[in-house]
């Protein structure tokens, strides 16, 4: 379905494309979420047809493996969404971001014969605190913001925490399923996103009042879902299953960073010092980790 090529360039790709969600979505506030997402997803889906009407087998995968895909496309939105109902928005995009940390740190418990390097935690450590600056930083040029943390409500905080678990999770098993034999092919990204997709529409039309969207809405609607909520996820897929997941954790950490510098730049807004040692840090803690890949290639 994709070319071969580095495993880093595929996450890169990802990266990316999820980097544009946080201003698509700023364009696209008015739609109910939940909306936004089933839409989104199901348009994604459409990416794998060419392969699946090529090969409809790429479909027929473990039930198992079903519910794994569509709980965490869904279970991660969700849950992602319902903490920004009850906490700062800010603050809950920082607790999701913990898991690029969890990919590394949790990376020896899911993967055989993968060890744990003082590097890795280094560099996990240092791109965790680089993207805590750029969100924070992001929000002190001027985004909005709810109160502080300490008058934010906890369960908020308890489902972004979820959240990132349910991602982190997902990528690992992902790269376990390669390394044991179980794997399952990139296509059936599709059907995680349509069943996920489907689920969201169920949820907007129970819990969310009915939106009228216009053209503009339609294609942003599309462009979202061809990008940060379709390709990205079989360009996700591809990386882990070729490359090292503790690396590509690490790198993850670019997503906040250009998610914020997008908005700034669409906003207008001034780079912040804050913003320019989030850099730093995350493209030094993509340093390390390369070192620390380097060091177990030895």
């Amino acid at each position: 379905m994709l070319a071969a090529m580095p495993a880093n360039l595929y996450a890169l790709g990802a990266i990316v494309l999820w980097a544009c969600l946080s201003s698509l979505g700023v364009l696209l506030q008015h739609v109910p979420p939940f909306l936004l997402t089933g839409v989104a997803l199901l348009v994604g889906s459409a990416l794998s047809w060419p392969a699946v009407l090529k090969h409809p087998a790429q479909w027929k995968i473990a039930r198992r493996t079903l519910a794994m895909g569509v709980f965490t496309l869904f279970g991660f939105h969700f849950l992602l969404f319902m903490a920004l109902r009850l906490a700062p928005a800010v603050e809950v995009n920082l607790v999701n971001y913990l898991w690029p940390l969890f990919i590394v740190v949790l990376a020896p418990l899911y993967l055989p014969g993968i060890r744990l390097r003082g590097l890795h935690v280094a560099a996990a450590v240092t791109g965790f605190v680089g993207a805590a600056l750029a969100i924070l930083g992001g929000r002190q040029a001027g985004d909005a913001a709810g109160p502080g943390l300490a008058a934010s409500s906890g369960w908020g905080y308890l489902l972004a925490l979820v959240s990132a678990l349910i991602w982190a999770n997902y990528s690992l098993q992902t790269k376990r399923a390669e390394l044991t034999g179980r794997s399952f092919p990139t296509a059936a990204v599709g059907l995680f996103g349509a069943v996920s997709g489907a689920l969201s529409l169920v949820c907007h039309w129970v819990l969310e009042p009915s939106a009228a969207l216009n053209t503009r809405d339609w294609l942003l609607l599309v462009a979202t879902g061809l990008g940060p909520l379709g390709a990205a996820f079989f360009l996700w897929d591809k990386a882990l299953k070729l490359g090292d997941a503790r690396q590509i954790g690490i790198l993850s950490y670019l997503t906040p960073l250009g998610s914020t510098l997008l908005l700034m730049l669409v906003s207008g807004r001034d780079l912040s010092w804050s913003i320019a040692l989030a850099a730093l840090l995350i493209v030094g803690a993509a340093g390390l980790g390369s070192r620390a890949k380097q060091a177990s290639n030895r």
